[in-house]
């Protein structure tokens, strides 16, 4: 092991993790508001919606993400789009994780005793209503775990960027390798920083769990 020029490569890689961080919570941010959208027209009551929302859920998690970010950054310019290849990665990432999360607040929302939904109606509660005071509140601890989950595995899905020359840590690593021929060390300072944000991630996830779980 050469101590030594993982301590020097080290400031290096602080660098591409800012940007991996940065790339990570415009992902998730996009992600999740096309999660809610994707929800709400799986959960609506016209046929069209629904059947837009199963499409796309359907299309985002049957082909790889890979597949996705070459067909938005490299397939793009072709019908005008062109978008840098951070531009590219985020988006890409968001729309492909927008879908898992999707079904995790659909099932969240579904999981909720149907004799809350009655109950609220019977009431006087529109379904508007009935949805924001009584649905969600309940559904919202429900969905923090399974969207954890998927924040982890966006954070380590951000790798796939290095593919179209986003410098993040992956790509950091493959450039460093080429000059020090050292992939053990090199991978091992970049695997050292994704568990970090991993575990600073998850920590955030079990605080939230267990403030609504005393909620």
């Amino acid at each position: 092991m050469d101590f030594g020029l993982m301590a020097r490569i080290f400031p290096f890689f602080l660098e591409a993790a800012l940007v991996t961080i940065e790339l990570s919570l415009l992902s998730l941010a996009l992600g999740l508001t096309v999660a809610a959208v994707i929800t709400m027209f799986r959960l609506s009551r016209l046929r069209t919606l629904r059947a837009i929302g199963t499409l796309y859920v359907s299309l985002m998690r049957g082909t790889p993400c890979l597949i996705q970010l070459f067909i938005l950054y490299f397939g793009g310019p072709q019908i005008g789009i062109n978008l840098s290849p951070f531009a590219a990665g985020a988006i890409g990432l968001g729309m492909n994780i927008g879908a898992y999360m999707a079904e995790a607040m659909r099932g969240a929302i579904l999981a909720v005793d149907r004799g809350q939904t009655e109950a609220a109606r019977v009431l006087g509660f529109s379904r508007f209503e009935t949805m924001r005071i009584v649905v969600l509140p309940q559904a919202a601890k429900l969905m923090i775990r399974p969207l954890g989950v998927n924040a982890v595995a966006l954070v380590k899905g951000t790798a796939l960027v290095s593919t179209i020359s986003v410098v993040d840590l992956t790509y950091t690593a493959q450039r460093f390798i080429g000059s020090t021929y050292k992939p053990f060390e090199i991978f091992a300072v970049a695997a050292i920083l994704y568990m970090a944000m991993i575990y600073a991630l998850s920590k955030v996830v079990d605080f939230l769990d267990r403030r609504y779980a005393a909620a």
